[in-house]
């Protein structure tokens, strides 16, 4: 019996689940992005005046926390859910 070609998203997420070290990797860095972002708003709320350049620094640690959120929740996306995903999939194609 002939197989179909999987799809290319499907085939996207099943190589992504199985990459462990590349998504450790991402939610490790989205963490240290987080983390340092929140550093720099910390800072910039207790040991700078009010002046612009408070503010623009806790935009700028905004910024980068916010990205090392998305980065983090996209890793942890890959290493939880996309393996279940590739799980519950291999299972109900060797059926």
């Amino acid at each position: 019996m002939k197989t179909q070609p999987m799809h290319p998203i499907k085939r996207w997420l099943f190589r992504r689940a199985d990459n462990y070290q590349q998504n450790l990797k991402l939610l490790i860095s989205g963490f240290g992005l987080f983390a340092l972002g929140a550093i720099l708003i910390a800072t910039s709320e207790f040991l700078l005046r009010s002046s612009l350049l408070q503010e623009s620094l806790a935009l700028l640690g905004l910024v980068i926390a916010g990205t090392g959120i998305i980065l983090a929740a996209f890793g942890y996306i890959c290493l939880s859910v996309l393996r279940l995903f590739r799980i519950l999939s291999t299972q109900q194609t060797d059926d």
